[in-house]
């Protein structure tokens, strides 16, 4: 089996996993050039793309849906992150499992977003992490969270 890049490991399974990312913003057609950007991250695998957002309950912000069609959101691009040989039942197990550090009143722009949440999916299911790109942005505003408004930082989505 061969990779498309030297930092994604040759993963052995029979199930592809994939990052959709959305831009967040339509600078991003020029910021994503820069190496910068504001972007949104789902993890597709077994046909359904699984995501993370914010809402004022403490209940799971975990959410599924159609692959590439996450409202409110341009997709950009799907990265193939490897193979897993985890069963759909494992993978609504992980979720299961995930939802408790993920709930949608513990959402935070910096400090655990969707990008966070797609991370913690890709290496538990291929071993490899997401492009540093995709959360660039973050850790910059990690460095100067002073600044940020609050607003931003509870950022909220709705769930269907």
């Amino acid at each position: 089996m061969l990779c498309r890049r030297s930092s994604i490991q040759c993963s052995h399974g029979s199930v592809p996993v994939y990052l959709n990312v959305y831009d967040l913003t339509c600078i991003n057609g020029y910021a994503y050039w820069l190496g910068l950007g504001a972007y949104h991250s789902g993890v597709q695998v077994h046909g359904v793309e699984y995501a993370f957002g914010g809402h004022e309950h403490s209940t799971t912000g975990i959410f599924e849906g159609e692959p590439k069609q996450c409202d409110g959101f341009t997709f950009r691009k799907s990265i193939l992150m490897g193979w897993t040989d985890v069963s759909p039942g494992g993978v609504r197990r992980l979720m299961e499992e995930l939802a408790q550090k993920y709930r949608g009143n513990t959402y935070n722009l910096i400090t655990k977003n969707c990008n966070h949440f797609s991370n913690d999916v890709c290496i538990k299911l291929t071993g490899n992490p997401i492009p540093s790109w995709i959360n660039r942005l973050a850790r910059l505003g990690l460095l100067c969270n002073c600044i940020i408004p609050e607003n931003l930082n509870s950022t909220k989505v709705c769930l269907h």
